[in-house]
């Protein structure tokens, strides 16, 4: 009787059992999400440029930086920092025939919006020598 018992449960046990993992892995009929739903995250840092300018528009605030590829519009905005040397500039400094540098934020519709822009040639960086190996290992 009581091997009855257990053999009735190991049935019902295994018909309970596979019902209920189906529904945990059945799919759904809804759409899954697609990229274009979500807005697009802005990059964790701003993307560099480099270059000289070929065009300002102090009215609208913007500049231009034409490329071997592209020409490229970029706004200042309120938010923008412009450094010209070691001190502070503004739209104003930004001139025709400047070499410019900084980074910028591609905005959702299209526009780059420049976050950092620094005025004139950019810093040549000394090239430090590499540490020469010691002639006796180290313990």
């Amino acid at each position: 009787m009581k091997s009855d018992t257990s053999l009735a449960a190991a049935i019902v046990a295994s018909l309970i059992f596979p019902l209920s993992l189906s529904a945990q892995t059945a799919k759904s009929n809804l759409p899954s999400p697609t990229p274009s739903a979500f807005p697009s995250k802005q990059p964790t840092r701003p993307i560099p440029f480099h270059g000289m300018v070929s065009a300002v528009d102090q009215k609208n605030k913007t500049f231009t930086i034409s490329g071997k590829e592209a020409t490229r519009l970029f706004k200042v905005t309120d938010k923008t920092s412009i450094m010209k040397g070691a001190a502070t500039g503004t739209m104003k400094d930004i001139a025709d025939n400047e070499e410019v540098s900084g980074g910028y934020w591609k905005n959702s519709d299209g526009t780059l919006e420049a976050k950092f822009v620094k005025l004139g040639p950019t810093e040549k960086r000394a090239a430090s020598p590499a540490p020469k190996a010691s002639a006796t290992p180290k313990p």
